[in-house]
């Protein structure tokens, strides 16, 4: 609402994520990859057609990076726009799309080669493509282990025309501005995985309250509780990981080195709680009755999804200097 900021957005995505995080990855994926690049470099009018039904929640939109043969290699996009008649006419594939196909899914912001640089390297551009355009063809939802309330899907596009004036941001900058969306996102992601993490923490501290062994609660055993208090630790330290990601963003200060570390670290520990809440559950723990199973199921996509473990440990690397 009026006055927010990207910190708010993380605040909300921890407390979904407490629930159930595959309805929180439905609001990220629809902030920080479907308004966001609009917000970021769309034109005025493309923030006036666009923004006003993404922000009320009346649509959600896309973001159209990831392709069926290449994942954390984005650069490596075979994706291809040519500019004729004033349109731009879209040939590809788009792989893993948060977001694409449900009944509100209004647009998908694509990366696209739209030509060459000067040193020879892919041109790639952001382009905008309305839902129900003629040649952009939607596939049924991936059957997926966790996140089933997350809609996500593959795009085709096959002569797909849209005006040249969908251009999002500069020609040849697309990938460049999603890179920078995805440093902002993965703050996002790291709320939710904190809240997973935190959910965990939740539904253990209720179980071993209620369940009995040997006459006592299960959590008067300092097997059970010394696992639940390292689960909250890991929690409350992947919470302060994120804030502090957070509060250089929004101070404008450089915070790629600290979203990366937050990203690789909460995700982590969120896999990890999954797994400990499993066990303190004990058999109940593997039925899909208990969120916890839920919550195992869900953990694991977030060391993937919008940048791998392997992704973040480079780039802080990289940061380093190494």
């Amino acid at each position: 609402g009026s006055g927010g900021t990207y910190f708010t957005l993380c605040l909300v995505l921890e407390e979904l994520a407490r629930v159930d995080s595959s309805v929180a990855i439905t609001l990220e994926a629809g902030v920080s990859l479907g308004a966001m690049p609009i917000f970021r470099f769309g034109t005025e009018e493309q923030k006036k057609e666009w923004l006003p039904r993404l922000c009320s929640g009346e649509m959600l939109g896309a973001f159209g990076l990831t392709e069926p043969g290449g994942g954390s290699d984005a650069g490596a996009t075979l994706t291809t726009a040519v500019l004729e008649d004033e349109h731009w006419v879209i040939n590809g594939t788009k792989a893993f799309i948060t977001n694409s196909g449900t009944d509100i899914t209004g647009l998908v912001t694509v990366t696209a080669v739209t030509g060459k640089q000067a040193d020879d390297r892919k041109e790639i551009s952001a382009i905008l493509v309305p839902s129900g355009t003629a040649g952009f063809t939607v596939s049924k939802k991936y059957s997926k282990v966790g996140w089933n309330a997350s809609d996500t899907r593959e795009l085709s596009f096959a002569d797909c025309r849209v005006p040249a004036e969908n251009l999002v941001g500069d020609r040849g900058r697309g990938y460049a501005q999603f890179l920078s969306i995805l440093d902002e996102g993965r703050i996002a992601i790291s709320a939710l995985s904190v809240g997973l993490a935190q959910g965990c923490v939740d539904e253990s501290v209720k179980y071993a309250g209620q369940r009995k062994a040997f006459g006592k609660p299960i959590g008067s055993y300092q097997a059970i509780a010394f696992k639940i208090a390292d689960m909250e630790t890991r929690a409350f330290t992947a919470r302060m990981a994120y804030y502090r990601a957070a509060e250089k963003m929004l101070r404008g200060e450089p915070f790629k080195r600290e979203a990366a570390m937050a990203k690789l670290y909460s995700s982590e520990i969120a896999v990890t709680n999954a797994r400990e809440a499993t066990q303190v559950h004990g058999g109940y723990g593997f039925m899909n009755e208990f969120p916890v199973a839920r919550m195992w199921r869900d953990s694991k996509i977030l060391e993937i999804g919008e940048g791998t473990s392997e992704v973040q440990r480079m780039l802080i690397a990289r940061d380093l200097g190494l």
